[in-house]
């Protein structure tokens, strides 16, 4: 089985018991190969994510996973919270964290305006102002905003400060 499908079908089993827990599955990788694979799991829930939550996946996803088998070989799982700075990868992220920092890179530059002459960003941190119609606006520092479709994000995470 590839291992796109092999995630795919641990999705399905680990969707259920995540959400009869009232937990998000923000990511399942796949890494390694041979008899050195690593599952991982990364669950979220308004308010954070417990021991007791991580420890509920692992036991009953993964005595599901076991007897699906839909990964060829030995592996170990691991089952973790995305951390203070997770990764905003779905498009829902985007709605639930509007009105937190966020650290962005577009796969493509966008323009602003300038009196001087235009700017172009690409690698960017402010607020998520706004998330609608799979357009988000970010307000960098200082006060300007800059808009740009869901689909330009190549990577974003929540921004922390320490």
């Amino acid at each position: 089985m590839k291992r796109t499908e092999a995630i795919s079908q641990i999705e399905q089993i680990v969707a259920p018991v995540a959400e009869a827990a009232g937990l998000e599955i923000v990511e399942i990788e796949l890494k390694g190969s041979g008899r050195h694979q690593m599952l991982q799991i990364v669950i979220d829930k308004p308010g954070g994510v417990t021991h007791a939550d991580c420890e509920l996946i692992t036991r009953e996803a993964g005595e599901r996973i076991d007897a699906v088998d839909p990964i060829s070989g030995p592996y170990q799982m691991e089952v973790s919270s995305p951390g203070v700075e997770r990764a905003l990868k779905k498009w829902k992220d985007w709605e639930r964290f509007t009105g937190q920092k966020v650290k962005v890179v577009l796969k493509e530059p966008v323009v602003l305006p300038d009196q001087a002459k235009p700017v172009e960003l690409k690698h960017f941190d402010g607020v998520v102002k706004s998330a609608e119609n799979r357009s988000v606006t970010v307000e960098l520092t200082g006060g300007e905003q800059v808009t740009f479709p869901f689909d330009q994000v190549s990577r974003a995470n929540l921004k922390f400060e320490w």
